[in-house]
């Protein structure tokens, strides 16, 4: 019985249809898109590496190259880490102290209600601090399992788009039907990635510029010169290559540095940051919409609907989900 293409190509829509919801069902987006990345890092590298490799080899060496930056840069970040921790700044009471600092040059110009609410001096914190770490030391160590877990999705991910990658590049049979229809999904969910994510980068780049204008040239404007400008800058652009969660890391240090000075220019920053915050919705929407020729109330809409049934992960892949499906809808001419 010969097989039918359009059956399988049907099947394989189904299949996807139902995988991908599921993987934000199961908390598996990051795995998700650290195989997308992977993937296409080494269809981009691969061709860099000159004629005089074949393909498979050219892959090989992309992937190795790939595989020996990630190492170095877990092993870079838990050397800083751990040399953070032991470090007086990162230690418990050095911060307690810095916190309270900050409290203190707050008290005059907070409410009473809320500076009554507050520790009184260093020790009161620190104290606050351990015993707010007694209680939700459950918690914490759910939270530890969390990040274990999900470091290890996110290496098996990694593993998984080298794996696809090379397998790609040396196949030993021509793909029966439904294996055909399966990888020209993953193909199309794939590029998709791809112009999402060049899209984020100008997104970031975007809204670094104007987190930039902020500190660097406003707040000196009106006399206040905020320590370690640069360095926000630069967490700004690095962590705005994460939609929605990249801003919102960003922020939460830029708030805590604006406080260091006064609470009224925390507020400002605050205030100033969630504009740019609700700015990025719309920039999402329009610089990606271009990227996959859709109209920002489109994307917008499924960027509400995911977030409304996954969180903050189905906010973070609508614009790959719904990028792949319209190009889905393009290819079959119903779109």
């Amino acid at each position: 019985m010969t097989p039918n293409p359009e059956r399988a190509r049907a099947i394989a829509w189904l299949l996807t249809g139902l995988a991908l919801p599921l993987i934000l069902h199961l908390r598996l987006l990051p795995a998700l898109l650290a195989g997308l990345l992977v993937y296409e890092l080494v269809h981009l590298l691969a061709p860099m590496l000159g004629g005089r490799l074949s393909d498979s080899r050219a892959r090989l060496v992309a992937v190795a190259l790939l595989s020996v930056l990630v190492i170095a840069a877990i092993t870079l970040l838990t050397m800083f880490a751990l040399a953070f921790l032991k470090s007086d700044t990162g230690s418990l009471p050095e911060l307690a102290y810095k916190m309270a600092g900050i409290i203190e040059r707050a008290r005059a110009t907070l409410p009473e209600w809320l500076v009554a609410s507050l520790p009184n001096g260093a020790d009161a914190m620190r104290d606050a601090v351990l015993h707010w770490l007694r209680e939700h030391s459950a918690d914490l160590q759910l939270a530890g399992q969390g990040m274990l877990r999900g470091t290890a999705h996110v290496l098996l991910g990694m593993i998984i788009g080298a794996m696809v990658a090379l397998r790609e590049a040396c196949p030993d049979k021509p793909h029966r039907p439904l294996a055909a229809a399966l990888l020209e999904r993953a193909r199309r969910v794939g590029d998709a990635f791809r112009r999402v994510v060049f899209a984020q980068v100008r997104i970031s780049a975007i809204n670094t510029c104007l987190t930039a204008l902020y500190l660097a040239l406003a707040l000196p404007l009106m006399g206040i010169h905020l320590p370690l400008t640069k360095t926000l800058v630069a967490i700004t652009f690095i962590a705005g290559l994460l939609p929605v969660v990249g801003n919102l890391i960003s922020n939460t240090v830029i708030v805590v540095v604006s406080l260091s000075h006064s609470p009224e220019l925390g507020l400002a920053s605050l205030a100033f940051l969630v504009i740019i915050h609700k700015l990025e919705y719309f920039l999402n929407a329009h610089i990606i919409g271009n990227r996959i020729a859709a109209r920002a109330w489109e994307l917008l809409l499924a960027m509400l609907l995911l977030e409304a049934a996954f969180g903050i992960p189905g906010l973070i892949a609508a614009p790959i989900y719904y990028a792949y499906l319209k190009d889905e809808l393009a290819s079959a001419g119903w779109v």
